[in-house]
């Protein structure tokens, strides 16, 4: 098992020294963004599709940093209505398929994205509960008109590429649980196409992820190390599902999703919140099972980091969460 850091977080640090960092916190993976959400700060994109000798020196630099590069991270909306986005979207998974392809890098992460309500809509529609049928015919459009078409087409790319693409299961997405997961699987004929296992958005959904993890079993590709604190008094009042969101500034928000969008600010009150490896769940309780769980589909699986704790900064959080994934990888004897 390789045990890493996805390498957002130290977007404002060049390549060299985020490498040296993770060498430096004990571990030796590394998952590098190429597009979608957050841009390519640590990859060459365009150098690399031009030639050998660029593939070359990139892939040198990680050997020399004694780190292994695990997989290529395109989070985005490639479905997005926005013409300013899914388009965009799209395209970067495409580009960072044949990425991945050119590097020998045999995992690429993504989202599933989520497209409009009906043709036409100009705007992303999430169906939470269809309990009224209306919603099921949203779903039949999401599905059956959209995600469906482009996901048959990924599907196509990735196994000419040999290159797995692994979904992380996320709310406002057409796949955020283990039957979404399946459901695309099964309506694509996939073979290359699973899950990017990340229990952080598990958690507040009240699904367990070691139980997701055996139940996908061989569906399940790669995964994220990412906490999630569930803060029960808050619960108890607001529920999982909580609009108490406010609007923030494009200039104070670095992640830029395209079109008009950005990431709001959360409530002062959260009912959950992601936090660092074991700020969130026990190493012995659930962090050990859960790499036992991995190391059983796959002895060779990357679970990389992923720092989104807004009480630690940058390198105290990474470390934070390195610290206590490696305490339980010792622990679970992965």
């Amino acid at each position: 098992m390789k045990l890493g850091a996805y390498t957002a977080c130290l977007h404002d640090r060049s390549l060299d020294e985020t490498l040296k960092i993770l060498g430096e916190l004990g571990l030796t993976s590394a998952e590098i963004n190429t597009g979608g959400f957050i841009g390519a700060p640590h990859i060459p994109i365009d150098d690399i599709l031009a030639g050998p000798a660029a593939r070359e020196d990139y892939l040198g630099r990680f050997t020399q940093a004694g780190i292994t590069l695990t997989g290529l991270n395109v989070n985005g909306n490639p479905l997005n209505p926005d013409p300013l986005v899914g388009p965009r979207h799209a395209a970067d998974l495409h580009r960072t398929i044949e990425v991945a392809a050119l590097l020998g890098v045999k995992r690429v992460v993504t989202m599933s994205g989520l497209p409009g309500s009906h043709p036409g809509c100009p705007t992303a529609n999430w169906v939470v509960n269809p309990w009224d049928s209306q919603w099921l015919d949203v779903l039949d459009h999401q599905w059956n008109e959209v995600a469906v078409p482009f996901w048959k087409d990924i599907q196509a790319r990735a196994a000419d590429a040999d290159v797995k693409v692994c979904i992380e299961m996320h709310p406002h997405n057409l796949v955020f649980n283990p039957p979404t997961l399946q459901r695309l699987a099964e309506q694509t004929n996939a073979t290359h196409i699973g899950a990017e296992m990340d229990p952080s958005h598990l958690f507040w959904q009240g699904i367990d992820p070691v139980a997701a993890v055996e139940h996908l079993g061989d569906l399940v590709f790669h995964a994220a190390a990412k906490d999630t604190r569930i803060n029960d008094d808050n619960v108890r009042l607001f529920g999982v599902l909580d609009d108490r969101f406010t609007r923030v500034p494009p200039v104070r928000n670095p992640l830029n999703l395209g079109g008009n969008n950005t990431l709001n600010e959360w409530p002062s009150r959260p009912s959950w919140q992601f936090v660092a490896v074991g700020r969130g769940h026990g190493l012995e309780d659930f962090w050990a099972p859960f790499l036992r769980a991995l190391y059983a589909v796959d002895p060779d699986m990357a679970v990389n980091i992923e720092h989104e704790d807004t009480e630690l900064d940058q390198i105290e959080g990474l470390r934070q969460a390195a610290v206590n994934l490696l305490s339980a990888a010792r622990t679970a004897g992965v």
